[in-house]
């Protein structure tokens, strides 16, 4: 409750100026950019009514116009006034600055870089430095990943080839990008796959080519909403679904795969499922785990893993024990 507190009073300080900057932009617009759903931007705002300087009365809290149709800020209360950083928040800024700008996709590594010369330049009181290694190269972001921003920021929709290490596959994918996400340490481009007709999240790491289409992206009016759910393993009800008893010793793969718990054993071990895309990537995933994950259902999996176990175990009777000699 309380991080989720924190991320919206750090979204109700950002909305003010925001919106001062994009004065009569939509409520649609304004909650794509912000990355929540316009029912929670909608929300947000009648918050932010109650927001303002002490006294609380008319002249001290913010006021606003807004409707679906257009947001305008008709006073602000002084958050248009610039911000002010102590030495120890510009160090936290600078830290969360660095922590960013090797990730793919987040933000223009030029740009970082510049924005980090004038920080340190700020906390030391020197003028501003590269921020780079006196004769090093500045970062350079690959091809891919470039074109991807650029698309965002154009509006356009996108080609993709893109391995999915669900399938064990590369392949071509056409997709309308809603925004750039960071989640558990990996940068992720949101988009619409016109495939898979639905919201979807693409590793920027796995992102093996990109090309910008001459046309406008165009998501349905309700993916914006459908996004702001979307966990990165989404639990489709169209994929298969893998029964799995995860023994004891095992249980950190729960924290390396998309599984779920289900329930915890007397034994310590633990019942989980896994949504799989197809059944040889998924049973050949299993069988690296040895005797730690074992195969509950659906039946057809059971099926393939013991057929590839029994197959793997002929293969090393018919092989013979191995030559001691050197």
């Amino acid at each position: 409750m309380t991080s989720r507190l924190s991320v919206r009073l750090a979204r109700l300080l950002n909305m003010v100026p925001y919106l001062i900057a994009n004065p009569g932009i939509s409520a649609a617009e304004a909650a794509a950019d912000l990355g929540v759903t316009t029912k929670q931007l909608m929300s947000d705002l009648n918050q932010l009514w109650m927001c303002g300087l002490p006294g609380y009365g008319p002249g001290d809290l913010i006021d606003l116009s807004f409707s679906e149709e257009s947001i305008e800020v008709t006073f602000s209360a002084g958050m248009d006034r610039p911000l002010r950083l102590t030495s120890t928040e510009a160090t936290a800024l600078l830290v969360a600055l660095r922590s960013i700008v090797d990730m793919p996709g987040m933000v223009d590594p030029s740009a970082a870089y510049a924005a980090i010369a004038k920080l340190e330049a700020a906390i030391t009181g020197a003028a501003p430095a590269p921020s780079v290694l006196p004769g090093a190269e500045p970062p350079v972001e690959p091809p891919e990943v470039a074109t991807v921003r650029a698309a965002l920021a154009d509006g356009h929709a996108l080609r993709l080839v893109y391995y999915s290490a669900s399938r064990d596959e590369v392949a071509e994918r056409v997709v309308d990008p809603i925004r750039i996400v960071l989640v558990d340490d990996n940068s992720y481009l949101q988009a619409w796959c016109r495939q898979a007709e639905g919201v979807r999240l693409f590793r920027f790491d796995r992102i093996e080519g990109a090309t910008e289409l001459d046309e406008p992206a165009a998501p349905p009016r309700d993916a914006t909403d459908r996004a702001a759910g979307l966990d990165l393993f989404q639990d489709d009800p169209s994929v298969p679904l893998a029964r799995l008893l995860v023994r004891a010793d095992h249980a950190w793969v729960l924290d390396q795969y998309p599984m779920h718990r289900v329930r915890s054993n007397a034994d310590g071990g633990l019942e989980a499922t896994m949504r799989f895309a197809t059944l040889d990537w998924m049973a050949r995933l299993l069988l690296g785990f040895g005797a730690g994950v074992t195969a509950l259902g659906p039946p057809e999996l059971v099926a393939a893993v013991r057929e590839r176990s029994a197959t793997a175990l002929a293969a090393y009777a018919e092989a013979g024990p191995a030559d001691s000699g050197i």
